[in-house]
């Protein structure tokens, strides 16, 4: 004790002992208050010493001041100061399952309000640990027992211990970027970002990201507004006639099929249907669907997809729009504007974690009212996945929330199931279909899990007809991506009775084609539609079919029905697809035949001017998100979303609190059903099925890992 003691007393050693201690401190907020997911080996490793480096860094500044007098308040302040940044973050997470960006420090007023004043309330008798030994420090400090080194260390010595704090930093990004490709890239969940770098490294790169998109926005003018609305205005495509308002009133159901791909519908493998449900409901008369219809998400994969769906904008050329500025950005979304226009109760279904791609916050600025994530859900065992419940389940199991929901409703489904590496357990194998046999995993197992989302939504819809939504609904059913990425498609070739050594990119981008269908029950004119379009143009579609006009809105998409909607799609790549050519990488194909196109002077001219159009669409999308400015716009009869008015927690009880409120005007399906339950109306062959598991209200996240 002596010996250590005397170690303290010396500056190099009172700089160690800090920095063993809040690595301590950090790893006790990893393992009892931050659920980080599961880990493998190497990224437990990544874990455990992620908070070695920051730490190093910050309190080697306290190295370079010469005096005692200066050199014990700067390194204490800089250790008190991280450690309150980390119980902040301790304390956030635990009422918000997520870590504190900057924008909310500096906004403590929301944070305060969101914590509903009750901080105290979530403290931990654990949490003396984070404060003891700083009171110890100053104790011993006072008392002598910890001495001050007179000694200073010089600048070089100072400077090497800053740079083995730098390099291991350097180290801990390069080994993270390894194991999770494009981490900061794409910053899909701010939990991977803390699991892998740390609080501290979460904390400056927000900071930076935050500096960024606060210097845009500051410069940003309402003339660039309205650059964005007269190309909008410019490009409105009126509705169809025949077709608007043709589902006015209805209940809106989407169906998020994840990474299915349109050449799904309709494939057989050995001679049997890979998905025969939803090829019946493509095929049907009730069903108004499109071949041609195409993804457009970029890095932001499935969260882009939702926000070329709900706002009918693109996601960004980097990283993921909800995740980088969901947080305070401006919409005008499909939840708002059906709630203010049509009175439509509003809700998510969806087993996974609820900060994934940062939705818990996004989705208030879109204005949901309710947002059933996994902590609804009893996830545990088998009945998840790396990426949330198993569909079969989600669908099942959320029949006690969706009963309960006012009608008109618009409610969002997103499956999970048919996410890479598309695994699934045996049991939940239907023993009666048998995939390829390519010698690739990835593409084998793919129609495995694509046949397993196909029962369930089969099991879904039988819920519908039996409980009398269907025939009061409209059921969107649309692909969010790619599941097959270009790496794997010449391993897909053979199944689709293509040469993998004639292999083009243009294969590559007919491939980006996924489903679209609008199912509206008790019409008999429905087909399968040739025309081209993507994902930006469901939103005003949709609204349209509903009978809301989309004219007074900024949308870069347009009605597909429409006779003037331009078949220009869009990638976020900036290569684009028309009926005549395909443009990828600079070199176009005839759409029709896959073949490059020897391009003639009113050929090239034709060509010039889609590739502007798409490039201007995509500047002035970016422009519109990134500097935020909708703010600057509020259509007729539009009220700004206030995030501040929605809170996820206790959906059940919310909806069943309205209910009574309403009393005999209550329009959910449970009062329409004589106050009775219609759960048991629910048939599923899930093996992993338990009635008695199930929560009124949140319980604890089981298995928050997940990749998207």
């Amino acid at each position: 004790m002596k010996k250590l003691g005397r170690f303290v007393s010396t500056r190099t050693g009172f700089f160690a002992m800090l920095v063993v201690l809040f690595w301590a401190k950090t790893l006790l907020a990893y393992t009892t208050d931050f659920n980080l997911g599961d880990t493998s080996f190497i990224e437990g490793a990544i874990t455990f010493f992620n908070p070695l480096a920051t730490t190093i860094i910050l309190l080697s500044i306290g190295l370079y001041f010469k005096r005692s007098r200066f050199f014990y308040p700067v390194i204490m302040m800089f250790y008190v100061a991280n450690t309150v940044l980390l119980y902040l973050n301790v304390i956030y997470y635990r009422e918000f399952t997520d870590f504190m960006t900057v924008a909310t420090m500096t906004g403590y007023s929301k944070v305060n309000q969101g914590l509903s004043g009750s901080s105290l309330a979530l403290t931990n008798v654990h949490d003396l640990f984070y404060w003891l030994d700083i009171v110890v420090i100053l104790l011993l400090m006072l008392f002598k027992k910890i001495k001050f080194d007179p000694r200073a260390l010089g600048h070089r010595l100072a400077f090497a211990f800053t740079s083995i704090g730098i390099l291991a930093l350097g180290l801990n990004i390069m080994v993270a970027e390894f194991s999770r490709p494009q981490l900061l890239g794409r910053t899909f969940d701010r939990t991977y970002i803390v699991k892998y770098l740390g609080v501290d490294t979460f904390t400056g790169y927000d900071l930076l990201k935050s500096q960024h998109t606060y210097s845009m926005r500051k410069s940003a003018t309402k003339s660039q507004l309205e650059k964005v609305k007269k190309f909008t205005d410019s490009n409105y495509a009126k509705p169809n006639d025949k077709l608007y308002g043709i589902a006015k009133g209805r209940n809106v159901i989407v169906i998020h099929l994840e990474s299915f791909q349109q050449f799904l519908i309709d494939r057989k493998i050995n001679g049997q249907e890979v998905t025969p449900f939803l090829n019946s409901l493509y095929h049907s008369k009730s069903t108004y669907a499109f071949s041609n219809f195409f993804h457009q998400v970029g890095q932001g994969k499935t969260s882009d997809a939702e926000n070329l769906l709900e706002t009918s904008t693109f996601g960004l050329s980097q990283g993921s729009l909800f995740a980088t500025l969901g947080n305070d950005n401006t919409f005008e979304a499909a939840p708002a504007i059906l709630e203010q226009r049509a009175g439509y109760s509003t809700a998510v279904f969806h087993g996974n974690v609820a900060s994934f791609w940062n939705r818990n916050n996004v989705y208030k600025n879109l204005a949901y009212q309710y947002f059933f994530d996994a902590s609804y859900y009893d996830t545990s065992g088998d009945k998840s996945t790396g990426y949330g419940l198993k569909d079969k389940l989600l669908f099942a199991d959320s029949v006690k929330y969706l009963e309960h929901l006012q009608q008109p409703f618009y409610v969002k489904y997103i499956t999970v199931t048919n996410h890479f590496p598309y695994e699934l357990d045996s049991e939940d194998k239907d023993s009666s279909f048998t995939t390829t046999n390519t010698g690739n995993t990835t593409v084998d197992d793919y129609f495995v899990t694509a046949h397993y989302l196909d029962q369930s939504i089969k099991e879904f819809f039988a819920y519908l007809k039996k409980s009398g939504l269907y025939k009061k609904s409209i059921i969107v059913i649309y692909g969010d991506h790619y599941g097959i990425s270009n790496s794997e498609n010449k391993s897909l070739a053979s199944v689709l009775g293509k040469s993998s050594s004639s292999w083009t990119d243009y294969d590559n981008a007919m491939l980006q084609r996924v489903p679209l269908m609008f199912i509206i029950p008790g019409t008999n004119q429905g087909k399968v539609y040739s025309t081209y379009g993507g994902e930006v143009d469901v939103l005003p579609t949709l609204l349209h079919l509903l009978g809301i006009s989309t004219k007074r809105y900024i949308m870069f998409g347009t009605d597909l029905f429409s006779s003037q909607h331009k078949q220009v799609v869009a990638f976020r790549s900036r290569d684009w697809v028309t009926p005549k050519y395909t443009s990828v990488n600079g070199t176009i194909y005839s759409t029709k035949t896959g073949k490059t196109v020897k391009l003639s002077k009113k050929q090239k001219k034709s060509v010039e001017a889609y590739q502007e159009f798409v490039n201007k669409e995509l500047n002035l999308s970016d422009s519109l998100n990134e500097k935020n400015l909708l703010r600057f716009y509020t259509p007729k009869g539009f009220t700004k979303v206030n995030a501040s008015d929605y809170n996820y927690s206790n959906g059940l009880a919310k909806e069943k609190k309205i209910e009574k409120k309403k009393g005999t005007k209550s329009t959910s399906l449970y009062s329409e059903n004589g106050n009775k339950s219609t759960t048991s109306l629910y048939s599923t062959d899930a093996p992993e099925i338990n009635h008695s598991s199930t929560s009124s209200n949140r319980i604890k996240i089981t298995n928050p890992d997940s990749n998207n």
